[in-house]
């Protein structure tokens, strides 16, 4: 979803089977286009393409590329790459960060090394856990012993000021204030 001007939006996902898992991401807009027209993308699990490697890896490609195979997340300002990751026991996957992309990493099932040397060491991170990744122009990632399964996401940050207030996000206070404002007298939408 891009909330972009007058949307207000709860999700109130429903369990299944008495059970419920998933993840929820905001991607920052910058500050040309907090005003923008909204928009929805509706993405059922089935429509996620998934790139089942040789050695095992397989990936669900979300937003960005993988192989060839692009996902169906797009056009989003930030030009995220967004990747569910599933490694077999002492498996490894390499993936291309574009330079001066952020990146990071939620680990939530098993365990994996981050940031390999030469020498085959890294630090062991166990879920769940996220880690933020310095700049670079890849990334590394061996399975211990146990598979392991991991978000990996990336984009291009925005530089710019941040403000939030329950489901808003401006880039200043006075914004959000404004936003609340529009609110309140039933000028939002």
């Amino acid at each position: 979803m891009t909330a972009g001007r007058g949307i207000l939006h709860e999700e109130m996902p429903q369990p299944h089977q008495g059970e419920m898992a998933g993840f929820q991401l905001w991607v920052n807009l910058p500050a040309k286009l907090k005003m923008t027209q909204p928009r929805y993308q509706e993405i059922p699990s089935a429509l996620i393409p998934q790139v089942n490697r040789e050695d095992g890896v397989s990936i669900r490609v979300i937003a960005g590329a993988v192989d060839g195979v692009h996902g169906p997340v797009t056009e989003i300002a930030a030009h995220p790459t967004y990747l569910d990751v599933s490694i077999p026991a002492n498996g490894s996957f390499t993936h291309p960060i574009e330079r001066g992309h952020a990146a990071f990493a939620y680990v939530f099932e098993g365990e994996v090394r981050f940031g390999i040397a030469g020498n085959g060491d890294g630090e062991t991170i166990r879920h769940p856990k996220l880690v933020v990744f310095d700049d670079g122009d890849y990334l590394e990632a061996r399975a211990t012993s146990q598979p392991v399964r991991f978000l990996l996401v990336s984009g291009k940050p925005l530089y710019e000021p941040i403000a939030r207030y329950g489901p808003f996000v401006m880039n200043t206070k006075e914004e959000i204030e404004q936003a609340l404002q529009d609110l309140r007298n039933g000028t939002f939408v």
